[in-house]
This record gives structure tokens, C-alpha cells and sequence, in this order.
């Protein structure tokens, strides 16, 4: 099955060359991403991949990111974190209708990570809510990348905490 997700890394400062960076990740396997290099210092990597499972993809693209970039730091795997709008064009309704949804739900709709004038939300935690409830075809591999990118942003976030930084051992889960 094709699984597609977003890897953003921060680069050290020994692989600012782009163009012996995007050989590299070829050379390493990545060859199934499109690479964005817009904002100075960052990586984003937009897989499309082949795997037997969300979990298998995303793990083997942190592999080779890690083999092909060993200095860059993982910032954030996606899709994760989500404002309604973003939860509303995945599923493919209104931003007004999730609004109207959420509302309409308070005491059982999944609380959301931030809550502010831009709340935010773990798009697994929402689409699973809105599975359970039956009333929206939601496409399986999309849940299950949302599960597998929380996963390792949790991961990511509680290595961090604890003072620690190697990318592959945060996410042996």
C-alpha cells in the first residue's frame, strides 16, 4: 500500500549544500520524496511510499533520512497536528461543518493539544473519533499515518524532554 507523510528536519550546519544533499538522499533510499528546501536550515522530505504498513513506511523513511543526513534533527512528522481546517479538508467537508460537529459533540469530541484562537488537535485523535461514530468514509491509511506521525512527534517530544537526541532511538516506541 502507498502511504504518503511529511518528514521536517532541522539541518546542521555541515549540509547546507542542497544539491550534494538531495544526492545523498536519493543515494540512501529517498528517492520516493519530494524535497522542499524553502526556509533556510530546514529539510521537508513529502514521501509517497510503498510498505506493508503506515508504521513500516514511516520507519524506514526515518532510517534512510537518518543514513543519507546523520546532523539533522527531526522537527515534526505529519500529518499530526491539525486545526479544523485542515481536519475538514481531510475529510472533505466545510471547516464550518467540523465546527458545527465539534460543537455539537463538546462532551465527547477528542480534546484538542492546544486550545487558543487556533486550537490544535492530533488528527489521529479526530479522524478514530469520527470512525467510531460511522458517519464519515474516512480512507484507512490516512488514520493510520496520523496514528504512526503522533507516535513519533510524542516520541521526538519526550526524548527532547528528557535531554536526549537520536533520532532512531526515539522511535523504537
Amino acid at each position: 500500500m502507498e502511504y504518503i507523510f511529511t518528514l521536517k528536519y532541522q539541518l546542521a550546519t555541515e549540509d547546507q549544500d542542497m544539491d550534494t544533499l538531495v544526492e545523498r538522499l536519493g543515494e540512501a533510499g529517498c528517492d520516493d520524496a519530494l524535497v522542499g528546501i524553502g526556509q533556510p536550515g530546514r529539510l521537508a522530505l513529502e514521501f509517497v511510499r510503498e510498505a506493508a504498513s503506515a508504521e513500516e513506511a514511516v520507519k524506514s523513511a526515518l532510517a534512510d533520512v537518518c543514513k543519507a543526513v546523520p546532523g539533522a534533527r527531526l522537527i515534526e512528522a505529519t500529518p499530526d497536528l491539525v486545526g479544523l481546517t485542515d481536519v475538514a479538508e481531510i475529510v472533505g467537508v466545510s471547516r464550518q461543518n467540523m465546527r458545527k460537529l465539534m460543537l455539537a459533540h463538546a462532551n465527547n469530541f477528542p480534546a484538542p493539544v492546544h486550545e487558543g484562537s487556533a486550537s490544535i488537535w492530533h488528527l489521529a485523535d479526530v479522524l478514530s473519533w469520527m470512525q467510531a461514530r460511522g458517519t464519515y468514509a474516512l480512507a484507512q491509511d490516512v488514520l493510520d499515518v496520523a496514528r504512526i506521525a503522533m507516535r513519533v512527534n510524542v516520541a521526538k517530544e519526550h526524548q527532547r524532554v528528557l535531554g536526549r537526541h537520536s533520532d532512531l532511538e526515539a522511535f523504537a516506541y
